[in-house]
């Protein structure tokens, strides 16, 4: 919505233009930004990634704005900004309180610029000046709380779709045949079925962000990527933390998943680790389960970011089952638990690929230390981890190890 501008165009205030303070439009919302950041308490919790990018570039269009409707023009281009920009923070949980609480502070940042030359002189251009400066603001919060709600409503609305209720049906392993119709989708022979699991952003963590709407970020330019690379086909259940993903396995090949996880974790900016299997449409339940298993037990053992095949995954996967054989594997590291510069050692030696110098690199200390301590574990234990069958039998003893601590502390918890 625009307004036809009534203001003369020679409105003067101290001879100069009444817009003569706002022209320079780039510094002075770098400088209003600024003065959000420490003055108004929601923008200061908003990820920095926001402040710098979306709300420096609106209350620039903002200030073109206004400049434009208060010299006489109307501004359909920065309007048609404005709604894109709301809908994009709807979208991602920006709360509109926040929005309208900046609106406001800029207006009054812009209105005392305007008055800081002005004399009692200058009464009646300030008068007419204010009376379109309320007009200009009028627009600006009509424009932004229009498109907000029609957009809120719609992300509200999405969350109920019967895609949606797509996905549920074929994870649940319910028939499917009528809702694949009211939505339009085939249903696929078969799919890659995939869990995510999505770690936390740095910024959730910091005490003066908004930690809820980083992470909303965060999901929506992963769910944004995800749609541009599968052309709408990925069926998919994610929250800020992870989920589950199908897709028809005719989409995409198996080369083609990791480059999709990588593009997945670019746009997350988190480094996100991932489950796969495929299978007929019907094994789709059993597949889900097997997944979130298989990424519990790669999360367990800290396993760097990725995605993880189960063919990968089968020895990690026998090694925690219960059973005699994994008992004893858990004995083979007890000498060891005096010594946990060993311990660490052998961890960060299978971690690097059995490599001494990243090794040392990643211990802070010299490659002959890290010799040293083979050595001595070789000793210790009997098994001597630059041999394969030492490699074998420590590796699988690292496992167990691992997968025992974490359950008791999960247990413990």
């Amino acid at each position: 919505m625009t307004i036809a501008s009534t203001a003369p165009p020679t409105l003067i205030v101290s001879g100069q233009p009444f817009t003569s303070p706002l022209k320079d439009v780039r510094s002075l919302s770098r400088t209003m930004v600024g003065h959000f950041v420490e003055n108004v308490i929601p923008c200061g919790t908003l990820p920095g990634e926001a402040l710098n990018g979306d709300i420096t570039r609106i209350t620039r269009t903002c200030l073109e704005l206004t400049v434009s409707m208060l010299d006489g023009a109307d501004g359909p281009d920065s309007t048609q900004k404005l709604q894109i920009a709301a809908e994009a923070w709807a979208r991602e949980g920006i709360p509109i309180d926040t929005i309208h609480h900046a609106v406001h502070e800029g207006f009054k940042l812009g209105f005392d610029l305007i008055l800081a030359e002005a004399t009692a002189a200058d009464f009646d251009s300030i008068k007419t000046g204010s009376r379109r400066l309320f007009e200009v603001l009028d627009t600006i919060t009509g424009t932004v709380s229009r498109a907000y709600f029609k957009e809120l409503r719609a992300v509200v609305s999405d969350h109920h779709t019967a895609k949606h209720t797509l996905t549920s049906a074929l994870l649940s392993g319910q028939s499917t045949s009528t809702m694949a119709r009211e939505c339009g989708i085939e249903i696929a022979e078969s799919y890659w079925v995939l869990a995510l699991a999505i770690p936390v952003h740095p910024e959730e963590r910091n005490e003066r962000v908004d930690a809820k709407v980083v992470a909303r970020r965060k999901l929506r330019r992963l769910q944004a990527e995800l749609a541009r690379t599968c052309g709408g086909k990925a069926l998919s259940l994610l929250s800020v933390d992870g989920g589950t993903i199908l897709l028809p396995a005719t989409l995409l090949g198996d080369e083609d998943l990791d480059a999709l996880i990588h593009n997945l974790s670019r746009a997350a900016q988190v480094p996100i680790t991932a489950t796969v299997v495929t299978v007929p449409t019907a094994g789709v339940p059993g597949a889900a389960d097997q997944v979130h298993e298989l990424l519990d037990m790669v999360q367990r053992l800290r396993y760097r970011g990725g995605l993880y095949r189960f063919d990968q995954l089968a020895m990690e996967y026998q090694l925690t089952r219960p059973g005699p054989g994994i008992d004893w594997l858990r004995t083979i590291l007890a000498p060891l638990d005096d010594y946990p510069e060993l311990l660490e050692t052998l961890q960060r030696h299978f971690s690097h690929d059995l490599t001494r110098r990243r090794t040392a690199e990643s211990l802070h200390v010299h490659a002959n230390t890290v010799d040293y301590r083979l050595k001595k574990i070789s000793q210790l234990t009997g098994f001597d981890p630059t041999t394969v069958s030492g490699i074998w039998h420590l590796r699988a003893a690292l496992i167990a190890r691992d997968y025992q601590q974490l359950d008791s502390a999960r247990e413990a918890g």
